[in-house]
């Protein structure tokens, strides 16, 4: 798809002098006509960085990731150093005062005298610090790339008046740590060109900050041609991991680092070259930006499959702008709607500067525009097996089911095929929890000794004592969807989720949303048959509310109830006390998880489970 451009670069790709996507600080009327508003905010965020203290970045604190496990305290710490650069680099454009400069100044420098611009969690190597002569390009290398180079683009006149050593010294930060390392080495994971090696939301965000970089910074045409090229090729690649449904199989909180880090690199092409490099109208740019009202529940509520938090603030300016570009109003509209959620007040909201900026010029559109989402009835993503119904279309009102099949080989995969949530009147009932704060264990061979990653913590059975195990292999089967005026529904088959141990012959799971004027529900049907008659089999549950039990084979939560037949399960249910600071934020101190275990023994059989509203 991206590679037919390569030819056409030497004649396309603007000059630095001609790439001029904003204006400078210099360039003062477009800043001046921003709305007032928008302006006092934006000059009010960067007073609070005035004399700022730089924090201080130890050796012994980058260690404590590979001491203790902890990745927190040391991003932090080097998180806060950048978000209030580009506060302060955006106040001194607003303001075009010269008052922010020193602090900026000041800001340069801390960061250019770091050993490393990335995090503790991505320093490969067997040492617990980084390796200085290797400069190894992770994420937050690349966002500190982005940063300096758009500081540089922005205020390189004023920096100058200040001390040409300044922007000197970012140049040479630059070439040493990004942009030599990008064009010299193929060997970083996140390019693709490893085909052992499957890419993720690393390969676009990674690209769009070394390409602001080249795009900015470098002045050697073969070199910026060279670059431009590589990162199209790479792109390529991320873009073959998609299913033509554009479904995001790392969930959606991290969607604004796939699709979204792909739409800020298809923006810089477009920008750099006049708008020669062009592919928004072919067909998956444009699912895979759908994806997202597509997951959308209520509010800040989004299906959370994989390594995603239930409750995501999406970056609205960049939704919004996606969707101008594919030409769709109901992914405009859901930007609108979630910038009127949480509409711009200051630090950083766009979580990098070029969004940020891109942000700050598109307000007063943005803020103008139509902001009711579109609530779609039904949703099929057949790739990734996802499946999203609605009682009612275009409201919140009412059930909302939405259920997987897939593998257990995602990216950020959980133990969790065959699972399901469900929420009523935009508001979680049936849950799954997502991801605590990232620590060394996340990422290494313990990940499935966390309970947020284990099959009998999510919606889904335990047969013979066994959960679902990691492993492509481990999927679903003979799935099929069906969804119409009167229901929606997916079934699939579970055997091969599970090990053979579990002694498995068939287990048909279905979920359906049965529609219907006071009667709407939720079904779960399990048909199974088992190797040989057991007791041992528990459907798990994982609610948001703490239930009440209501007469026999009737539990009730908030605003849901769940009915099954008293004969053949036994409800019990634990509190999971929640002490981690990332799912606190989503679902406070605790969650629930009802544990229905079948009464007698069997070797086949079906269990239902129905939930209303009542």
């Amino acid at each position: 798809m991206l590679v037919e451009f390569i030819p056409s670069l030497p004649r396309t790709l603007l000059p630095p002098a001609r790439f001029r996507p904003f204006p400078t600080a210099a360039q003062r009327r477009r800043w001046e006509e921003l709305p007032d508003a928008l302006r006092a905010s934006w000059i009010a965020e960067g007073e609070r960085f005035l004399g700022w203290q730089w924090p201080q970045l130890t050796a012994t604190g980058f260690m404590e990731f590979a001491r203790t496990g902890n990745r927190s305290n040391f991003e932090r710490l080097s998180f806060a150093r950048r978000g209030a650069l580009a506060t302060l680099v955006i106040a001194e454009c607003v303001e075009g005062e010269g008052r922010f400069l020193d602090d900026i100044v000041n800001g340069i420098w801390a960061i250019c005298e770091e050993s490393f611009w990335g995090v503790p969690a991505h320093n490969y190597g067997p040492e617990p610090l980084p390796d200085v002569e290797e400069p190894y390009v992770d994420l937050f290398a690349g966002e500190t790339a982005g940063l300096l180079a758009w500081t540089h683009y922005l205020l390189k006149e004023r920096l100058d008046a200040v001390s040409p050593r300044i922007t000197q010294r970012i140049r040479y930060e630059m070439r040493r740590r990004i942009l030599d390392p990008y064009l010299e080495r193929d060997d970083f994971w996140w390019l693709g060109f490893d085909p052992n090696r499957r890419v993720n939301n690393w390969n676009p965000w990674c690209h769009s900050n070394c390409l602001a970089a080249f795009l900015l910074l470098e002045d050697d045409g073969e070199r910026r041609i060279a670059a431009v090229a590589k990162a199209l090729r790479s792109l390529d690649i991320f873009l073959a991991t998609y299913h033509n449904d554009g479904g995001c199989d790392e969930g959606t909180s991290y969607w604004s680092r796939a699709a979204g880090s792909l739409f800020d690199c298809l923006e810089l092409f477009y920008t750099a070259t006049g708008g020669a490099i062009d592919v928004y109208d072919r067909p998956l740019i444009a699912e895979m930006g759908r994806y997202m009202y597509r997951a959308h529940i209520d509010r800040d509520w989004f299906i959370n499959f994989a390594d995603g938090n239930a409750r995501v603030h999406i970056a609205a300016d960049l939704v919004y702008r996606y969707g101008r570009r594919i030409g769709d109003p109901n992914l405009m509209a859901l930007g609108a709607y979630a910038h009127r959620l949480r509409p711009v007040s200051g630090l950083r909201h766009q979580d990098s500067i070029y969004r940020d900026l891109a942000a700050v010029f598109n307000y007063a559109e943005l803020t103008a525009a139509p902001a009711e989402p579109p609530y779609v009835r039904d949703v099929w993503l057949d790739g990734i097996q996802v499946m999203a119904a609605r009682e009612h279309g275009g409201t919140s009102a009412g059930l909302y089911l939405a259920a997987k099949g897939g593998h257990n080989d995602e990216s950020h995969n959980h133990n969790d095929v065959g699972n399901f949530i469900v929420y009523v009147d935009g508001r979680p009932a049936v849950v799954d929890a997502g991801v605590e704060t990232y620590t060394a264990q996340t990422f290494s061979s313990r990940r499935y000794e966390l309970w947020t990653m284990q099959s009998s913590y999510h919606n889904l059975p335990s047969i013979n004592g066994f959960q679902q195990l990691p492993g492509a292999s481990y999927r679903a089967e003979n799935v099929t969807c069906l969804q119409d005026e009167r229901m929606a529904e997916l079934s699939m088959d579970l055997q091969a989720a599970y090990p053979p141990e579990a002694g498995i012959e068939r287990w048909r799971r279905t979920v359906r949303l049965v529609r219907g004027e006071g009667k709407a529900r939720v079904e779960v049907d399990d048909d199974f048959r088992l190797t040989a008659p057991t007791a041992d089999v528990v459907l798990h549950l994982l609610v948001a509310a703490a239930p009440v039990e209501r007469g026999a084979g009737t539990i009730r939560l908030p605003a849901l109830t769940i009915r099954f037949a008293a004969d053949a399960l036994q409800p019990t249910w634990e509190p999971i006390e929640l002490t981690d600071a990332r799912l606190q934020r989503v679902w406070g101190d605790t969650l629930w998880r009802v544990l229905l275990r079948v009464t007698r023994p069997a070797s086949e059989g079906r269990l239902r489970l129905t939930m209303a509203r009542e």
